[in-house]
């Protein structure tokens, strides 16, 4: 009562004007976050597009873009595209900047806790640039900066697959390879944010080269950056991750063929995953998710396949579980 009592005197909760009744005492007044309370921004820097959401505090997207931006582009190249969106999706709704009240930003690759820093750059270029200071003199509000697995992992928590587990791993498959480790509610990090990469866990010391200059990493088997290249020859022209998902939706074998080899190649690195952690949970997070039972299938057989410990040696209420 206390704590919404101050809520709703700062204009952050405002009743609804219905009535619920309870079975003891006066009729419950109905409470909602307050839409007009302000705007948060939401700001995803990935390897080939940057997106940007504008949400009011009620959760409600007013505003959702994103540009697609040339590989290996330097920090200033995307702060001004962020720029350009945030100009746009203000220009295009009635409520004003001037009441932000907050920025997220997310990053593939480790963040600081500490400084904000990014350590290892999924972007090569973002390597060592602090998003604290980038972004700061852009925005007269905090600004919460982490790795994009450890944002997706918060956000499964809070409106996804993982609501009601306090306990679960989130495993994203993309242009790159990453996760999130949840214990007890909480995303670990580590001590320099480098917790749950497990794309750069080294499969074979005398493999590929990575990006990450290492050799043989998990990322050069089960990333989709050489399938998608496969695909744009296939196709004779340049393609989108979510392009090669509706053309194997629609049936072309090729794309088809792709997305399941990454599956299987997906579910490998999950089995070390899963025999290190035995999590309650998987999330498979990551725009090749969007393939829903093509890539799936061969993922959870994959991971079935070389797991320590089976589902079926599981009882069921411990069963894991690939969301």
């Amino acid at each position: 009562s206390t704590a919404l009592s101050e809520l709703k005197r700062s204009n952050m909760v405002v009743e609804t004007g219905s009535e619920s009744a309870g079975s003891v005492g006066r009729p419950a007044t109905t409470l909602t976050l307050n839409p007009e309370a302000g705007t948060c921004i939401g700001i995803l820097i990935g390897q080939s597009e940057i997106q940007v959401i504008v949400a009011d505090v009620s959760h409600q997207i007013l505003s959702d873009a994103t540009a697609v931006i040339e590989p290996d582009y330097s920090p200033a190249r995307g702060v001004e595209v962020v720029r350009e969106l945030i100009d746009a999706a203000y220009a295009n709704q009635w409520r004003s900047p001037d009441a932000l009240l907050g920025v997220g930003i997310a990053v593939g690759g480790p963040v600081s806790p500490i400084t904000g820093e990014v350590m290892r750059g999924g972007i090569p270029n973002w390597a060592g640039v602090n998003l604290h200071e980038m972004f700061g003199p852009m925005f007269d509000a905090p600004i919460f900066a982490d790795n994009e697995s450890n944002c997706s992992a918060i956000a499964e928590m809070t409106w996804g697959a993982a609501q009601g587990f306090e306990d679960f791993v989130l495993y994203t498959l993309d242009l790159g390879v990453g996760g999130a480790i949840v214990s007890g509610g909480r995303v670990l990090r580590g001590i320099a944010g480098g917790a749950g990469e497990f794309g750069h866990v080294v499969i074979d010391p005398d493999g590929p080269l990575c990006r990450c200059g290492n050799r043989g990493c998990l990322e050069v088997y089960a990333s989709f950056r050489e399938p998608l290249a496969a695909a744009e020859r296939h196709v004779g022209h340049a393609l989108r991750i979510a392009d090669v998902v509706r053309l194997a939706l629609d049936g072309d074998e090729t794309c088809r063929r792709l997305i399941r080899q990454a599956g299987e190649a997906g579910g490998r690195g999950l089995g070390l995953i899963g025999s290190v952690f035995n999590p309650a949970l998987v999330v498979v997070s990551g725009r090749l998710a969007s393939a829903g039972a093509l890539l799936m299938d061969p993922l959870a057989e994959s991971f079935e396949r070389f797991s320590l410990v089976k589902g079926r040696d599981m009882p069921d209420f411990a069963r894991t579980l690939l969301r």
